[in-house]
């Protein structure tokens, strides 16, 4: 599935939802399913700078491509951040940088989040757009 098919199928996802309160709901089984993070990474330098909640976000280059794990210790925004890893992971640093991060406006994450959040949500997507930026 390439990058456009991918943001995509999260916004169709959450299409499927009408209330806030189910799109809530799904962002924390995408939490729940996120990948396993080595406690030995809950380190100082992958912590996200400007989140409420503890955020962990690592990365590794192989083969041209980034790919992320991260943890929170906040249930909304590990969905949130493994919404975002599930898009952005596996593709090129290219890709990345170069992406506006659109969807999150389409499915309406900013206006259902509290300032606090969404102050989050930028600084989530400002790393994983650095760590692009300096690996394109």
């Amino acid at each position: 599935m390439n990058l456009e098919e991918a943001k995509q199928a999260v916004i169709d996802d959450f299409s499927l939802y009408d209330e806030w309160l189910d799109k809530y709901e799904y962002l924390i089984e995408l939490g729940k399913n996120l990948e396993a993070f080595d406690e030995s990474h809950k380190t100082e330098d992958r912590l996200i700078k400007g989140c409420q909640s503890r955020v962990w976000l690592d990365w590794r280059l192989e083969d041209g491509k980034l790919f992320f794990t991260a943890d929170s210790d906040a249930i909304i925004t590990k969905g949130i951040i493994s919404l975002l890893i599930g898009v952005y992971s596996g593709r090129t640093p290219a890709e990345i940088a170069g992406d506006d991060f659109a969807f999150v406006s389409a499915i309406g994450l900013q206006e259902n989040l509290s300032p606090t959040r969404v102050g989050g949500l930028r600084s989530m997507i400002e790393t994983i757009q650095r760590i692009a930026a300096e690996n394109a």
